[in-house]
């Protein structure tokens, strides 16, 4: 991987790390376009540079991370399906699902799909507006949601905003605590991958790490503040058709 490919997909990470639209499903369709090998470096980086974006949330949501208990205890709770799930299945997902087009394609198509359901479910049914008033049990299933990101191309975001709307929580907050749950999830993926992986990288991946995290952390800084204010006056409609749209385009040019 080149220093320019490391830029590229660390600004692309940063985009979409929070939209509903899949980063990991992204990084690998971009990857393939740019010819980047899918190769167990690629793959740790398609990981990896995700922590630059979460960290950015972690600057913009400090306080609310040091003061509010119930948000923190709601946000464990969620945790724990993916911590316990990610841990089982971490040596097939890696092997037989990161890096496969067609199970990014129809992940992005089917979860169109259900983002749209779920956005028109919510019109009438999303009545909490506040994190700290969501149930401990719907804290729990959201988790469950998340789970299904595991999948490249479902989207860690869009499950977990599609759980929360069905839990209950309105657009922005089913958002924000997305953005929030994502902090346990990636740091410990992030920590587990390097762990297993870094036996097998030289210098110059470290350095390659470096400035994808940087791009992903820069881009996140302003993507997860327009994101907010978006869906504080606007439906996640846009973002179904999208993924429904790159993912017939990118099938019918693309995958052989």
């Amino acid at each position: 991987m080149e220093i320019s490919h490391a830029i590229v997909l660390g600004v692309v990470e940063g985009l979409t790390e929070f939209l509903p639209v899949s980063s990991t499903g992204h990084l690998i369709l971009t990857a393939h376009l740019l010819g980047i090998p899918q190769d167990n470096f690629t793959k740790s980086f398609e990981i990896s540079i995700q922590l630059g974006a979460i960290l950015a949330v972690m600057l913009l949501y400090w306080k609310k991370l040091l003061t509010d208990v119930e948000v923190i205890k709601r946000v464990i709770l969620a945790f724990l399906p993916t911590g316990i799930l990610g841990f089982l299945l971490y040596k097939f997902i890696k092997v037989y699902l990161i890096g496969n087009e067609l199970v990014v394609v129809l992940s992005l198509f089917f979860g169109g799909l259900f983002l749209l359901f779920a956005d028109r479910f919510c019109e009438k049914r999303c009545y909490l507006d506040q994190i700290n008033r969501l149930p401990y049990v719907k804290a729990v299933a959201i988790g469950l949601f998340q789970s299904l990101a595991m999948i490249p191309g479902v989207s860690r975001s869009g499950a977990t905003i599609i759980g929360g709307m069905f839990m209950g929580l309105n657009r922005k907050e089913a958002a924000e605590f997305s953005f929030l749950l994502a902090i346990p999830t990636m740091l410990i993926a992030t920590a587990y991958d390097l762990y297993k992986s870094h036996s097998e990288f030289v210098v110059e991946d470290y350095k390659i790490l470096a400035i994808g995290f940087l791009c992903a952390f820069l881009t996140a800084l302003v993507s997860v503040k327009t994101f907010l204010r978006f869906i504080s006056s606007h439906s996640f409609v846009p973002f179904g058709v999208y993924r429904i749209f790159i993912s017939i385009v990118y099938a019918l040019f693309k995958l052989r």
